[in-house]
This record gives C-alpha cells, sequence and structure tokens, in this order.
C-alpha cells in the first residue's frame, strides 16, 4: 500500500472542514500528545474557524477521501498532516513536493518533541535555521525554524 493513487485538490470549505479537522486532530494527538488533549481540543477550534479559511489548503485524497493536507501561508508551511491510518505511505512526500513545486522554497516550523516529524522533514532535505524553547502561545515546546529550497 505504498504507492497510493493519490490526486490533489484545493481545498472546499464546504466539503473538506470536518474531514480536514478529523485528520488535524487526530494526526495532532498522535504526534504532539505532550501538548495535552484539552488544548489540542482549543487549537482544534482555531483550526476549524481561522487556519483553513485563511490558508492556501492542499488536499491529498485516496479513492476520492481526505487522506492529508498542506495549509500554506505564501512559503510558510501552517500545517502538514497526514490522516493516521494513511501515514507511512509517501503521501506527506507527495504534499510537501507539491507546495515546493507552487512556491519554489518551504519554510515551517516543527516540535523538536515530535521526532517522526522532525526526521521526515530532514530527510526531505528541510536544513534548520534556528530554534526556540516555546511556542506561539508560551508553554516550553521547542520549536525548530526549517527550511527547503527548491
Amino acid at each position: 500500500m505504498k504507492n497510493l493513487n493519490i490526486s490533489m485538490r484545493a481545498y472546499e470549505q464546504a466539503a473538506d472542514l470536518q474531514a480536514l479537522s478529523a485528520i488535524w486532530f487526530g494526526a495532532s494527538h498522535r504526534a504532539h500528545a505532550f501538548i495535552g488533549r484539552e488544548r489540542l481540543l482549543e487549537q482544534r477550534i482555531l483550526i476549524e474557524t481561522q487556519y483553513l479559511p485563511s490558508a492556501g489548503t492542499w488536499v491529498a485524497c485516496y479513492q476520492g477521501k481526505p487522506a492529508g493536507f498542506i495549509s500554506l501561508l505564501d512559503t510558510f508551511i501552517g500545517g502538514l498532516f497526514v490522516a493516521p491510518d494513511y501515514q507511512g505511505h509517501g503521501i506527506g512526500r507527495l504534499l510537501v513536493a507539491h507546495a515546493l513545486k507552487l512556491k519554489g522554497k518551504l519554510r515551517l516550523e516543527v516540535y523538536t518533541e515530535n521526532a517522526r516529524a522532525f526526521s521526515f522533514y530532514k530527510s526531505l532535505g528541510f536544513e534548520e535555521l534556528s530554534r526556540r524553547a516555546e511556542d506561539d502561545e508560551g508553554p516550553p515546546f521547542e520549536n525548530a525554524d526549517m527550511l527547503l529550497k527548491g
């Protein structure tokens, strides 16, 4: 199942909001358990009301259903999430490749405690530029700022 037949399309709020919110929550709960379920539930509201509506989002679909997505704020990856059942099948790589083709370079921040994601981005060629000890909301969750040039 490694080489799934994946199609890529632009985000459609009416059709995709709930599915992408569920993908975000499932993937975040798995990768960011250190943040805590309560905070993730608070962030989910922001994902639905602010982040998805304001970003340029591309949806990776398997058999017509969303399996992952990437949200861009110009060249910054605001979010890259793949449904837990589809992780490890190349969908994240396809989404990054699609975004890189569109933008020419990409930047992101990743929690360093999320070793799997940090390693994934390094394997794609992202270079670490810097780190900061706290996330956007202040808690002590270290973030790495990374850059990928096309």
